[in-house]
């Protein structure tokens, strides 16, 4: 069975090229909505990506499992990877209305992101060319393992990033209903 390359290594490298020449366009100690809830997406669907990794890495413990089940579950994480490459996308547009905070955030997700699509693809590539061999060990071996890793330190960021503005916007409640003076 012969499967299709992902486009999220080009989706996520378009990303990173257009990272460079936006910058945040609100005053200090303003956030965007807008791009806390694109976040907010992303700690969701990137979970949903560790849990995929971890299913993954399973398998790869698991000798009797054939190609078959390495690819069906290969080929949904490959589609939920590209659910958050959509909406780091939409992050990275949304840019020039981010804190600097939510700007650190996307500047620290597109990597990450672009580690777990390229050890995907090449882990789809390898499935493709070994059906025949064992799944247990080497490259392929490497790949899922390394998507475990990454992706799971890309769901706890995000989800500490999240936390950081939810404990930022529950602070400066506190502030006005206290009527404290702003620094």
């Amino acid at each position: 069975m012969k499967r299709k390359r992902t486009i999220t290594t080009m989706m996520l490298t378009c990303l990173i090229a257009g990272v460079a020449g936006a910058g945040p366009a609100l005053k200090a100690g303003e956030e965007s909505e807008s791009v806390s809830k694109l976040l907010a997406d992303a700690k969701t669907q990137s979970y949903q990506v560790t849990v995929d990794a971890g299913i993954l890495e399973s398998y790869t413990r698991q000798p009797h499992l054939n190609w078959v089940s390495h690819a069906s579950e290969i080929d949904r994480m490959k589609n939920d990877i590209n659910t958050v490459a959509k909406t780091v996308g939409k992050l990275n547009d949304a840019r020039t209305q981010a804190a600097p905070w939510q700007a650190t955030a996307i500047d620290r997700i597109i990597p990450m992101m672009k580690e777990i699509a390229d050890n995907t693809t090449n882990a789809i590539e390898f499935l493709n060319k070994n059906q025949a061999k064992p799944l247990i060990t080497g490259d392929y071996k490497d790949y899922i393992e390394a998507n475990a890793d990454v992706s799971t330190e890309l769901s706890d960021m995000i989800a500490h990033f999240v936390d950081y503005g939810n404990h930022k916007n529950r602070y400066q409640e506190l502030r006005r209903t206290l009527e404290l003076p702003a620094k």
